[in-house]
């Protein structure tokens, strides 16, 4: 009979698997997004593997954890020094005990926004894309994380997608007749 894997980071693991499982996401796309691979991934989740400080860090944000299930998180993982100041909770916000499931449908309407925020670290960029409410707050309407190559990428598309409509905008009209290479009698 074979003995039980020791399996230290197990609710820590299972957390992480049932966030990926409920955004539909595979082992794939989320190791890709967070730039680990998809191995290391699956020891996290199985419950036999710590994931770094920043690598939590960047699940956390990929998943969109807010304050007290982020915090729980990073307790799970056994980082019991300073909370992050990323993921510290607001201290004018109360949180009662009670776990919510929220499902949201996939909504694919275009969103408009007025703002960006950029923030980089060392496994790439974060897009935070906001629009002004009536308070004059900012508040977030789309989140972009990918690697500094894809960055780059986006960058030149948009650049290139911005000066084909300056330059080939309105529709092609012919010549005025009488000008040169028309036919005239």
């Amino acid at each position: 009979m074979r003995e039980p894997e020791n399996k230290p980071f197990q609710p820590l693991g299972g957390h992480l698997k049932y966030l990926r499982e409920l955004s539909h996401q595979s082992l794939a796309e989320v190791s890709g997004a967070v730039e680990i691979e998809e191995s290391v991934l699956e020891r996290i989740e199985a419950g036999l593997e710590r994931p770094a400080e920043d690598v939590l860090l960047l699940l956390i944000s990929y998943f969109g954890m807010k304050d007290q299930e982020a915090v729980q998180l990073w307790e799970l993982a056994g980082y019991n020094g300073e909370v992050p100041e990323q993921i510290r909770p607001n201290d004018d916000v109360t949180f009662n005990h009670k776990n919510v499931v929220m499902l949201l449908a996939m909504d694919m309407r275009t969103v408009y926004t007025d703002g960006v925020e950029v923030v980089t670290n060392n496994a790439g960029v974060t897009m935070n894309f906001v629009q002004t409410t009536g308070h004059n707050k900012a508040a977030p309407v789309a989140r972009l994380g990918m690697s500094f190559e894809q960055a780059k990428q986006v960058m030149q598309t948009i650049e290139q997608a911005l000066l084909k409509a300056k330059y080939q905008s309105g529709p092609r009209l012919l010549p005025p007749q009488g000008s040169s290479g028309s036919a005239s009698n």
